[in-house]
């Protein structure tokens, strides 16, 4: 699961308390500059070692119940009352380590540890960020929003534009609803492309940008957004000028919390006078306008006459996402995804 961008733990020392569901983790820079992972479980009584949601700097890892000290490698340095206790070795008593990885800019944890390598989970969508250097890339602007629906509810409305001609009368102005491109992956992701209208540089209101363009891309990526779902919690908007991050948090079966975070370019940020509002106005209000759509969802599927109905071919990626979900319950893993026909989207 996505628990954030790494540079909330940029420093040697730096440290973070998450929560992966019913798990607390503490992300750690050691003093090498190595990201690690811990349960946020202390050895000794099972007090946290960093209280939830607190961000610190410090040498060590120190439980604040007792005392007790740990390296930025998770050993146990050292243990009040302790020294002399025979038979106590502090070897068998370090943190217990959590996998973790770094990608783009962005902090990933395995918390049950049997998920396969983050190279196959990613697969080729390395490929299409890798233009965007969301590593790059400082965040601007943010909005936490508290929705009540199913995060499968939410990243399902994520896939599809069949509805944008209906609640998104802004979208559809800068943005060809019919222009979707949802590809075939190698890896927990789903996702493709849609143009841009003639006149847009951008998603904002008027279609224009007050950005600047990501140095990396060539024509064709400037004049597109890609819409992809790195499984199970990262929607990465992928714009000419900026990248918009959805990273949900299930809360409940029914409550999501939705951290949205912009993020642009040095050259953007330099300029003065710059202010992304022109990309968080229009996000913020289709945002809304999604998460009224979802709520309204989530209330109609927990009816006992709920049955799911058709799919049109413009809910393509919403197929690939449902699919994708129900084979990982299977396999008790997010598994790789079924076959699919990569398919240029037209109006049914």
């Amino acid at each position: 699961m996505c628990v954030g961008r790494s540079n909330v733990v940029s420093e040697p020392g730096s440290q973070r308390s998450v929560r992966i569901g019913d798990e607390g983790v503490v992300l750690v820079r050691d003093q090498t500059g190595v990201l690690r992972a811990f349960f946020n479980v202390c050895r000794h009584r099972g007090h946290e070692v960093v209280e939830t949601g607190e961000t610190i700097r410090q040498r060590t890892i120190q439980c604040p119940y007792h005392g007790w000290i740990y390296n930025l490698d998770g050993t146990l340095r050292g243990a009040p009352g302790f020294r002399d206790v025979a038979g106590f070795d502090q070897s068998e008593h370090s943190l217990a380590p959590v996998r973790s990885a770094e990608w783009r800019g962005w902090v990933f944890v395995n918390a049950s540890g049997d998920a396969p390598e983050f190279a196959d989970h990613v697969g080729d969508l390395e490929d299409l960020v890798r233009d965007h250097e969301p590593e790059r890339l400082s965040v601007a602007a943010s909005h936490e929003y508290v929705i009540r629906a199913n995060w499968k509810v939410i990243t399902g409305n994520y896939h599809e534009c069949y509805h944008c001609s209906n609640i998104h009368p802004e979208l559809c102005r800068v943005s060809p609803i019919d222009s979707g491109l949802n590809y075939n992956p190698a890896g927990a992701w789903v996702g493709g492309p849609m143009d841009l209208m003639d006149h847009a540089q951008t998603m904002s209101l008027t279609g224009e940008s007050h950005g600047v363009v990501l140095r990396g891309l060539d024509e064709p990526k400037r004049r597109q957004v890609f819409y992809l779902n790195l499984l199970p919690n990262l929607l990465l908007s992928l714009h000419p000028d900026y990248v918009l991050a959805h990273r949900l948090e299930p809360v409940s079966e029914t409550l999501t919390r939705v951290e949205c975070e912009w993020l642009f370019p040095p050259e953007a940020l330099a300029e003065d006078g710059f202010d992304p509002k022109y990309a968080v106005e229009f996000w913020d209000l289709t945002n809304r306008q999604d998460w009224h759509a979802c709520e309204s969802v989530q209330r109609g599927v927990a009816s006992r006459a709920f049955r799911p109905g058709p799919l049109s071919i413009r809910e393509d990626a919403v197929h690939q996402f449902l699919a994708l979900v129900a084979k990982s319950y299977l396999e008790g893993r997010v598994a790789a995804p079924p076959p699919h026909r990569t398919t240029r989207v037209t109006p049914a």
